[in-house]
């Protein structure tokens, strides 16, 4: 993806946006990137955030040189907010506690506030973020309905499908076991009511 047109106004980003390509991995994409406008980083360096293929990127410039950066991989995050005002936009970020954010516990998540960002580039990194987070929330939700198809013994969330040999040579005691997987499933709302239908219908009859 080609970078973001930077203003005249923001001479002077050869220098981050070269640290931060330089750690970016073989193979990875930088897709949108967003800066600090400096009338909010009077006191520091401005922070540099930045989405690729694979995680979200906190770049940070001390005053002494050098830089620091944070990855939030796009698996461990929970939750993005933006708050666009006249001026400048806000990203506030959530992560879990396998993310490598230094400011987060070692246990559960919380948060952490990106302020003064430009607003156009906030929302490119927004919109990425958010369809990461959808991505992940998917396969996720695959993930955990192959699990408990998985503990239901073989049954099959598609209608029309088969339950598997073993549905077959069940009897009345495991039938039951898995009419309430079917419907712990439905509850969970990991399939819909047409295939839990199908599910029950196979289940009886078998």
């Amino acid at each position: 993806m080609t970078d973001p047109i930077v203003p005249a106004e923001e001479a002077g980003l050869d220098k981050p946006l070269a640290d931060l390509r330089s750690v970016l991995i073989a193979g990875e994409a930088l897709e949108a990137w967003a800066i600090q406008r400096r009338l909010f980083a009077l006191g520091h360096r401005r922070v540099l955030v930045a989405a690729t293929s694979g995680r979200l990127i906190l770049l940070t410039r001390p005053l002494l040189g050098g830089f620091e950066l944070v990855s939030i991989r796009w698996q461990d995050l929970e939750e993005v907010t933006l708050r666009v005002g006249v001026f400048a936009a806000d990203l506030g970020v959530r992560a879990g506690k396998a993310t490598d954010l230094a400011s987060l516990a070692t246990e559960g998540s919380q948060r952490v506030e990106l302020k003064g960002l430009r607003k156009a580039q906030a929302q490119a990194v927004y919109r990425i973020c958010q369809g990461q987070d959808q991505a992940w929330r998917e396969k996720r939700r695959v993930r955990e309905l192959e699990e408990l198809r998985a503990r239901s013994g073989g049954i099959q969330v598609l209608a029309g499908a088969p339950l598997g040999a073993a549905a077959a040579a069940t009897g009345g005691d495991d039938a039951v076991r898995r009419l309430q997987e079917a419907k712990r499933l439905l509850d969970a709302r990991l399939i819909t009511d047409s295939e839990y239908e199908a599910i029950k219908a196979k289940i009886v009859s078998s």
